[in-house]
C-alpha cells in the first residue's frame, strides 16, 4: 500500500501546499497565543485528509472558483478542534507523537482554542454565501458534540452493541468527512445527484476510516501511531474489534477479556493476551471486512462521474484508508 500512498502524495502535492498556506494565513491575523496553540495541533503532521477531500470533490464537479483551498480549511479546523477537546476529555498525553496541547498550555487555553477553531470554521463557511454549506457545517458541529457525549456515556460498557458503536463513529468521524465531500460539490453548484453521490462517498469513507483507525490500536505501535497503543482501551472506549470478540467469546474467555478491559493499568502481557483473543474470535478480521464493505460502497458512489485525475485520487484514498498503518 506504500505505492498508493506515494501515488496520492504526488498527485495532490499542489493541493497540500495550497492548504498549508491557507491554514497559516487564516490563523495569522488572530491573537498570537491562539495561533500558537492551534498551530501545535494543526502543524504537527496531520494528513489533511478532510480539506483534501473537499478540494478533490470540488474538482471532480468542475469547480473553477479558485477558493477551494481557503474553504477547505473549514474541515481541518473542525477536526483540530475535536482533537483538542477529545484529548482533554480523555486525558490523552500524546497526539501525533507530541505532548497533547492541554499538557503544554493548560486545560483552559486548550478548550478555548478549540472553541475558537469551531467559530473560525463557521466564519469561513459564511464566506461561501451558500446557506446549504452553512447548514452542513452547523450540522457537523452538532453531530460531533453529540457523538463525543454518546461515547462518554458508553465508556466501559461491556454490553455495547455494534449498532450503537456505528452510530457513535458516524457522528464523531463520518459526518465530518461526508460534509467535506458534500461541500466540495455544493461550492461547485452541482446538481443533487453529484451532491448526494459525494456525500455518500464521504460517509462510507468516514466509516471505513474510523474502523481502520480503531484497528490500529491493536495492530500498530506507538511510534507509528503517534500515541500510546492501547489508549482507547485505557480510556474505556470499546471499539468494534473488542465488541465483536466479546460477543463471540466463550464464557471463560469473555470473563478474562472483561477483567483486562476494566483494568486501566493492564500490563503489556495482558494487552497482548487480549489481542490474541481478538484474533481468536475474529474481532480484527470482522472489523477489516466491515471497513472493506464501506470502501467498496464509497468507490461505487463515484461511478456517476467521468474519469479524471480527481476521481482516480478519490478511489486511491478509499483503498489506502483501509490499509494504512498510522
Amino acid at each position: 500500500m506504500s505505492h498508493i500512498k506515494y501515488k496520492i502524495l504526488n498527485q495532490v502535492k499542489p493541493d497540500f501546499q495550497a492548504i498549508e498556506t491557507a491554514l497559516k494565513e487564516n490563523l495569522g491575523v488572530h491573537l498570537d497565543l491562539v495561533s500558537e496553540v492551534a498551530g501545535h495541533i494543526l502543524f504537527s503532521g496531520g494528513k489533511r485528509l478532510r480539506p483534501l477531500l473537499m478540494c478533490l470533490s470540488a474538482r471532480i464537479c468542475g469547480y473553477s472558483g479558485g477558493r477551494e483551498a481557503f474553504f477547505s480549511t473549514i474541515f481541518e479546523y473542525l477536526h483540530a478542534a475535536t482533537l483538542l477537546h477529545d484529548d482533554l476529555v480523555d486525558g490523552g498525553r500524546l497526539r501525533r507523537g507530541k505532548p497533547a496541547a492541554h499538557f503544554v498550555y493548560g486545560n483552559e487555553i486548550a478548550v478555548l482554542t478549540g472553541d475558537f477553531l469551531l467559530a473560525r470554521s463557521l466564519s469561513i463557511a459564511s464566506e461561501t454565501q451558500n446557506t446549504e454549506v452553512i447548514r452542513v457545517i452547523a450540522g457537523i458541529t452538532e453531530n460531533m458534540a453529540q457523538g463525543e457525549i454518546h461515547q462518554l456515556t458508553q465508556k466501559e460498557n461491556l454490553k455495547l452493541k455494534e449498532q450503537e458503536y456505528m452510530e457513535i463513529i458516524r457522528r464523531k468521524t463520518a459526518v465530518l468527512i461526508e460534509g467535506a465531500c458534500k461541500t466540495g460539490a455544493l461550492i461547485s453548484k452541482s446538481g443533487d445527484s453529484a451532491v448526494n453521490a459525494l456525500a455518500e462517498y464521504g460517509f462510507n469513507l468516514g466509516m471505513a476510516f474510523q474502523m481502520a483507525d480503531d484497528l490500529l490500536d491493536y495492530i500498530s505501535d506507538t511510534k507509528s501511531l503517534g500515541k500510546a497503543v492501547g489508549a482507547d482501551l485505557r480510556e474505556g472506549k470499546l471499539t468494534l474489534p473488542v465488541i465483536h470478540a466479546l460477543e463471540s467469546a466463550s464464557e471463560q474467555d469473555r470473563i478474562l477479556m472483561e477483567k483486562i478491559i476494566l483494568n486501566k493499568d493492564f500490563s503489556e502481557y495482558e494487552f497482548n493476551m487480549l489481542k490474541n483473543m481478538l484474533n481468536k474470535y475474529k474481532g480484527i478480521e470482522y472489523t477489516k471486512n466491515k471497513a472493506k464493505e464501506h470502501t467498496i460502497c464509497a468507490k461505487q458512489m463515484l461511478s456517476i462521474f467521468k474519469d479524471s485525475a480527481a476521481k482516480e485520487t478519490l478511489i486511491d484514498i478509499a483503498d489506502y484508508a483501509l490499509a494504512r498503518k498510522s
